[in-house]
């Protein structure tokens, strides 16, 4: 390289430089800060660093880069997603072996039958929803990566503690395994169910409520209508930080028609109602399986119970904690339902719980009301030695 073209470089490599820096500072035309972040406390230098990186030009180009050879070269994502084949995406919490499995699923066991019991203080019958892992419904498209053994037999084994306990816990699995004969009960790009699938468990609850714990008053009609197909980016796609320079590596959208359930249009316009004294015939506690409006699930519960249902489900914080946010609410206290349904997936039985916002002796309580020996752990055998806890 002749000196000239090596002095050509130079220059080209620092005008680069020059141009990314004075192109970086049209950032701090949308920076502000709150009146106590200052220069003397420090506070506004650190904000004025972390939006000069945020907002730098090749920030995004070098995590797409990287993003993108992780995935092409080694067929990888961010920690929280598995690729499997034909561009389906599992979460990794259905594969990964658990931090304390044993002692978390023997901590979660307790606290469910502690939760069976405060309900049935209340006059209330527990029926326990246990979602099966989209692995278990869809083993075909997970290719060459393989569950952790706590997993092997997660569903099975939750199923027959339920039993021994004597909560009630239908079978979902079987139902959906036979449905997806027939269409999609998971979305391909996503940790959820498809409307249709949420419609199958509905379905399920429904027979097994009005055979076992049938409820009470004058029954409901719900009407439910489909509304357009549309393409839907799951929540795993996140863990593939491939937007906007490399979006075309991104699996193809899920193709997601959304339903809207309501009440038939003579209940509508003042018929009778199922419990209008404010009596709460059917609750629901659970996580995003429930609270999320894209699945129906609330819906499809209504028109299968033919009533109304109240829900009490939380978005990203697993099924146990909004569990015991609700049991502390006036509404359970003063209007306890004759049913509550909580959504439970597998996966979140051996997942830890920080339950340090609830008071300890009263969580202490709710384990230790049963027989010791309900308090085991699901497998014998001990669990592999984890990389990472799951929450």
């Amino acid at each position: 390289m002749t000196r000239s073209l090596r002095f050509l470089y130079i220059v080209l490599f620092l005008a680069i430089l020059l141009a990314l820096g004075v192109w970086s500072l049209r950032s701090f035309g949308s920076f502000s800060t709150s009146a106590e972040t200052t220069v003397l406390n420090g506070r506004w230098t650190k904000a004025a660093e972390t939006h000069y990186d945020d907002e730098f030009p090749i920030k995004r180009l070098g995590t797409n880069l990287w993003a993108a050879l992780d995935f092409k070269l080694f067929n990888e994502g961010r920690p929280g997603v598995v690729l499997g084949r034909d561009q389906w995406l599992y979460s990794d919490e259905e594969f990964n072996p658990v931090a304390n499995g044993e002692q978390n699923e023997a901590d979660n066991l307790a606290l469910i039958q502690g939760v069976r019991d405060t309900l049935k203080k209340q006059g209330t019958q527990l029926v326990l929803a246990i979602v099966p892992a989209k692995t278990r419904l869809y083993p075909e498209h997970i290719g060459d990566n393989t569950p952790a053994a706590l997993h092997a037999d997660l569903y099975q084994q939750f199923h027959a503690q339920m039993a021994k306990a004597g909560i009630i816990a239908p079978d979902l699995l079987t139902p959906l395994q036979s449905a997806k004969q027939n269409g999609a009960v998971f979305l391909r790009t996503d940790t959820h169910w498809t409307p249709m699938g949420a419609e199958v468990v509905a379905q399920q609850l429904g027979t097994v409520i009005s055979n076992e714990t049938p409820l009470s008053g004058q029954p409901e009609k719900f009407v439910t209508e489909a509304k357009e197909t549309a393409p839907y980016k799951g929540d795993l796609t996140s863990f593939l930080p491939l937007d906007p320079l490399f979006s075309n590596l991104l699996p193809k959208p899920d193709q997601l028609q959304q339903r809207s359930t309501n009440p038939a249009q003579a209940e509508a316009n003042g018929g009778d109602a199922l419990f209008a004294d404010n009596e709460v015939a059917v609750g629901l506690v659970g996580t995003s399986y429930s609270a999320n409006p894209n699945w129906n699930f609330l819906g499809a519960l209504k028109q299968a119970l033919h009533s109304d249902v109240v829900n009490y489900a939380e978005d990203g914080h697993g099924p146990i904690l909004p569990m015991l946010k609700y049991l502390q609410t006036d509404a359970f206290k003063n209007s306890p339902p004759q049913v509550l349904i909580w959504e439970f997936p597998e996966r979140y039985l051996p997942a830890h719980n920080d339950l340090g916002e609830f008071d300890p002796q009263w969580i202490a309580e709710l384990k230790q009301a049963r027989d010791p020996q309900q308090n085991l752990a699901l497998n014998a055998n001990k669990s592999e030695s984890p990389n990472r806890a799951q929450n």
